[in-house]
């Protein structure tokens, strides 16, 4: 049986592409990594990684491709993984394009936002992975000029915002909110101080905000808070105030 995986009507539609948004259900990972941890940087079994990697690949039911993955490092940077790219290196990058065909494009996340990208009319993908400090610093943008120098245009790019943690759940107190207005402002309207004692920092409806601006084709929002949601997510800051350690779920991208 495969294991849960929630879609993009959009680029589900798109015949040629396979992807999904996978959270913490069907594994074999156990205890505080129960149970499709995708990390093997977390200490987690290394095996249990393999196996559950593995497990969201076939489910994507396009057979046994491999997986590129970058080091996430909350940075800007964006790898293109051509016909050279070793599948052993991760390189440092927060963002993967291609228009290979047969390998996937993986991103890691347990409370930062995951972005699948497909422009199913010139056969390219991206996965971009956005924490505060690479959605303030452009990782979207610069995800879609990278797809844009491998032929896609994106008025034909269909943008899925994936499980993310919500701004009801993602306090970010007084400094950092000053930070943020000061250095970003584009983002200061996603500062949100109503209702709360401290800020609160809407990180998904800036990635929204921030594709419609950008002028892609679709975009769509799938899941759900993973704050909110543990039995379906991972979630860093959820194991943080409850003192345990929280896996990381996958996002993949294939074509072909």
């Amino acid at each position: 049986m495969h294991p849960p995986v929630e879609k993009s009507p959009a680029i589900t539609a798109a015949a040629a592409i396979r992807h999904g948004f996978f959270g913490r259900r069907g594994g074999v990972s156990e205890g505080e990594f129960a149970s499709l941890n995708a990390s093997r940087s977390v200490g987690d079994d290394t095996a249990n990684v393999v196996d559950n990697v593995h497990r969201a690949v076939m489910a994507l039911k396009g057979g046994p491709i491999e997986v590129a993955l970058v080091k996430q490092v909350h940075g800007t940077h964006v790898h293109v993984v051509d016909q050279s790219f070793d599948l052993n290196d991760r390189p440092e990058a927060d963002a993967l394009v291609t228009a290979r065909s047969g390998i996937a494009l993986g991103i890691l996340t347990a409370d930062c936002v995951p972005i699948l990208l497909a422009d199913p009319k010139a056969g390219i993908i991206g996965a971009a992975h956005a924490g505060w400090k690479g959605a303030v610093g452009g990782i979207l943008a610069n995800t879609l000029a990278a797809m844009e120098n491998l032929g896609a245009s994106r008025a034909d790019i269909i943008a899925a915002v994936g499980p993310a943690i919500s701004a009801e759940n993602y306090e970010i107190g007084d400094e950092m909110a000053q930070e943020i207005r000061a250095q970003f402002p584009d983002a200061a309207d996603f500062i949100v101080t109503k209702g709360w004692p401290k800020p609160h920092f809407d990180v998904p409806g800036l990635v929204l905000a921030q594709a419609k601006a950008l002028g892609l084709g679709t975009i769509e929002s799938v899941g759900s808070c993973t704050y909110a949601h543990p039995d379906l997510y991972f979630s860093h800051r959820h194991a943080t105030h409850n003192n345990t350690r929280a896996g990381r779920q996958i996002a993949l991208i294939a074509r072909g």
